[in-house]
């Protein structure tokens, strides 16, 4: 009813039928208030709510007590010595503070020993070209001296700031103001915000090559995860896709969330597993099989168990706990124990699907898991299979960061630039390579990430 009807032109029986119909609606609402103020609150516990978003309680205060002795000076407390000092100071005593008299060296043996760390005055390094022209004299050719590479004309600043800037700005997340402060101030170096912009946009194009080979190598891979999160670009909301695995790790940021991006990325390439969460466009997947993240149903049970359902959700929740120490233990385990432990594991889950639960959360985990029954324990046949998707939640939690430090990007080649720079420092950290080492080895001549086989 979208309009009380004229009351005075209703016969009594008609404001009866009225009341009662309100009445009705009335309950009805009051039971749908009552419902939602009974479900639980979702955390970063039983949901993907991440942690900032989620309540947090104050901590008790820690009970006074007596502190414990400091660690310095205690057996294997303090900072290892430094292997190779870059100089020696030894304090030998001349005199006895007593009596003034002399101490020979004989006389002296070692009371400590320890070092003193400094950082150098830090001041770029400049080095001056000068080109000289000539002409010959013989058949009056005109010609320039050539320069090596890395000293050609053009922007004055090289390939080490090229790399460290990027590296500052994509991982430290550190704006274009604080880039030119914190060179001023601690390099001693005097560049602008337009010629920041200028730098990334070299590394940009620098990095294309890397990023293809990065791509290349997923397009072979029999496993891939995959995540998603959100991104601002020029005001609007962008997806940041990740693909990755053990070997390569490749972010890619577009307008649309559908699973026409994955075909995209991987072309023709069916790769043998793929590992993600329940999101409808992952469920599009081109894998032949598909290993449902058990992180998210650890919480998508507890929430279930929160709700109040006492029958479905603590034995799942408990079955997936018991599946992820089998992985954790399965280089301890015989093979054929493993095997008889994976046979155990299924016939638990077969059972608990006979299970009635009257909850209603319990009620829609039991036909989740009714419907991808399959999809649950293929880490438990397979050691190159992961059992959750953390793997992508981590490497996108660095993007998160970055949004929430600079609000999004403002162009499109700067989310291209921050995807190329994640994909070269997730995929250089699966190779042992720090996020430093990985952009100088994409921006080297060499331009690659990867050990030549």
């Amino acid at each position: 009813m979208e309009k009380l009807p004229d009351l005075s032109s209703l016969t009594p029986e008609a404001k009866d039928a009225l009341i009662e119909r309100l009445w009705e609606e009335l309950q009805n609402q009051r039971k749908s208030i009552e419902g939602l103020k009974s479900r639980p609150k979702k955390t970063s516990q039983n949901s993907s709510k991440p942690p900032s978003k989620g309540f947090k309680a104050n901590k008790a205060k820690k009970k006074g007590g007596e502190r414990r002795e400091a660690s310095v000076g205690r057996a294997g407390g303090g900072r290892k010595l430094h292997a190779n000092p870059n100089q020696r100071v030894s304090a030998h005593l001349q005199c006895c503070p007593s009596c003034h008299e002399s101490i020979p060296l004989t006389s002296q043996h070692l009371h400590s020993r320890y070092d003193k760390i400094e950082l150098p005055p830090i001041a770029p390094v400049v080095t001056r070209v000068e080109r000289y022209c000539g002409e010959c004299l013989t058949c009056g050719y005109q010609s320039v001296a050539t320069v090596p590479p890395e000293l050609a004309a053009g922007s004055p600043f090289g390939e080490t700031i090229e790399r460290f800037i990027a590296y500052l700005r994509y991982g430290h997340a550190i704006s274009y103001q604080r880039l030119q402060q914190l060179c001023k101030e601690v390099f001693n170096l005097s560049i602008s915000e337009g010629a920041i912009a200028n730098l990334l946009s070299r590394v940009k194009t620098r990095l294309e090559k890397p990023l293809g080979e990065i791509q290349t190598r997923l397009q072979q891979s029999a496993v891939i995860c995959s995540d998603e999160t959100s991104a601002r670009v020029e005001g609007r909301t962008e997806w940041e896709w990740v693909f990755q695995n053990e070997d390569v790790c490749l972010h890619v940021i577009c307008p649309s969330r559908g699973a026409n991006v994955i075909y995209a990325v991987l072309g023709e390439h069916t790769p043998a597993t793929w590992v993600s969460d329940m999101f409808s466009a992952q469920r599009c997947h081109p894998g032949q099989q598909w290993q449902v993240c058990l992180a998210h149903q650890l919480r998508d049970t507890q929430y279930a168990i929160d709700a109040g359902d006492e029958v479905f959700a603590p034995a799942m929740k408990q079955l997936f706990l018991d599946a992820l120490k089998l992985h954790k233990r399965r280089d301890q385990l015989a093979v054929s124990t493993r095997y008889q432990y994976r046979l155990a594991i299924q016939r638990r889950l077969r059972k608990l699907l006979s299970l009635d639960p009257s909850q209603t959360d319990g009620q829609r985990l039991k036909k989740r898991y009714e419907t991808i029954l399959d999809n649950l324990f293929l880490f438990l046949e397979d050691d190159s299979i992961p059992p959750t998707n953390n793997s992508s939640e981590q490497a996108i939690r660095m993007s998160a960061l970055f949004r929430k430090v600079t609000n999004g990007f403002r162009s499109e080649w700067g989310k291209e630039l921050f995807a190329a720079v994640r994909s070269v420092v997730n995929t250089g950290q699966r190779q042992g390579l720090s996020a430093l080492q990985s952009i100088e080895a994409a921006l080297s001549a060499q331009g690659s990430l990867f050990l030549p086989s």
